[in-house]
């Protein structure tokens, strides 16, 4: 190779090196404030910042469970015979007492017209041998077999009035009736299902935690469920009941919370998701973006007199957009949430609204 060649080529390689030199300057030293501006000062990194809050935050555990009806029974009759009326629709709310279904009863009737009729012959029995009794025309003993008699009759009435009264039945407690079960002219037995009743006014859900979280759960904690068939609705509810065992095959022990249900629209046997509210604190809480991890080291930038000071943080609890902070950052600093990708610890940061370097000296200059 000539000499002129290898000057020409020593001048080429000469002028990469500083080109390369000055690209390095301009978008690596002045992302890290290194470039000055004219009129000199360190260029400022625009940042957007938040406030660190202090606000509540719950410690919750969740879980799955089933609905069940504050109160619930399979009516059934007391006695067999025929259906001879049905008063109820389904899913109808009816009293406490109201009839439900009435059987023949016929037969019943006339067996306590008969032991009514023995018991009034038994009465005026008594009565005829109490006068005699103080003539001295009967004995006191004559007098006890009657009053005995007149027990038994008494005794007769008051059966056929129960056998009478197990012809209708009733609701037990007030509540909503389910299907019927039988048509009118079927012959029923104190086996047959007529229909079913639920107390729906609150509704228990009946749910599984683990055995680790026993001596955390205590009645009155509030509870919040959702279910599948209602997407945008949130119910909220109380622990109620706590098991006293806890099984050893699961590790598990079952709690049971209750949720109004004024409106009746949860049904007993629906699927629900559970959230429980263990505890409620203040804790201070910053946005998520502002949380960068390094390595094993988490940390915020807090603009502190217009620069960006690297605080290395412990994290809590997590919540929606949120991030709760243990230790290194208190209530009301400004935490940095945009412009952190050419952020260095010490940088000199412009918040909105802040004029720069440039655009203050030439105000003043006016």
């Amino acid at each position: 190779m000539s000499l002129a060649k290898q000057v020409l080529l020593c001048f080429l390689l000469a002028g990469m090196a500083a080109g390369g030199y000055a690209a390095y300057q301009y978008y690596f030293e002045s992302s890290n404030a290194a470039v000055v501006e004219n009129g000199g000062g360190p260029r400022r990194v625009s940042v957007e910042v938040a406030k660190a809050e202090l606000r509540p935050i719950e410690r919750r555990v969740e879980a799955v469970g089933t609905t069940r009806a504050r109160q619930a029974v399979e009516i059934v009759p007391s006695a067999a015979g025929r259906v001879v009326e049905i008063t109820f629709q389904p899913n109808q709310r009816v009293e406490a007492g109201d009839v439900l279904v009435r059987l023949d009863d016929d037969i019943q009737r006339a067996d306590l017209e008969q032991a009514t009729a023995k018991l009034k012959e038994a009465s005026s029995a008594v009565k005829r041998a109490q006068i005699l009794v103080s003539n001295k025309t009967v004995s006191e003993v004559t007098l006890n077999q009657l009053v005995a008699t007149e027990a038994a009759a008494q005794a007769d009435v008051d059966r056929a009035r129960r056998r009478l009264a197990d012809r209708t039945v009733r609701a037990p407690f007030s509540g909503i009736v389910g299907l019927n079960h039988v048509d009118l002219g079927a012959r029923v037995d104190d086996k047959t299902i007529l229909t079913t009743l639920d107390d729906r006014s609150e509704v228990e859900v009946e749910f599984a935690l683990p055995e680790t979280l026993y001596g955390q759960i205590a009645p009155g904690q509030s509870v919040t469920a959702d279910a599948v068939a209602f997407p945008e609705r949130k119910f909220h509810g109380r622990v109620a009941r706590i098991d006293s065992r806890i099984d050893q095959a699961s590790r598990a022990f079952k709690v049971r919370a209750t949720i109004p249900n004024p409106d009746l629209l949860l049904p007993a046997g629906m699927f629900m998701h559970l959230s429980v509210t263990l505890s409620r604190r203040e804790a201070v809480m910053v946005p998520e973006e502002a949380v960068v991890v390094e390595g094993s080291d988490t940390v915020v930038f807090v603009a502190v007199d217009g620069k960006a000071v690297q605080r290395s943080i412990a994290i809590g609890q997590r919540e929606v957009g949120a991030i709760e902070v243990v230790t290194g950052v208190e209530f009301g600093e400004d935490v940095v949430v945009r412009g952190l990708q050419r952020l260095r610890d010490g940088m000199a940061v412009r918040l909105p609204g802040e004029a720069t370097g440039g655009q203050a000296r030439q105000g003043e200059r006016q």
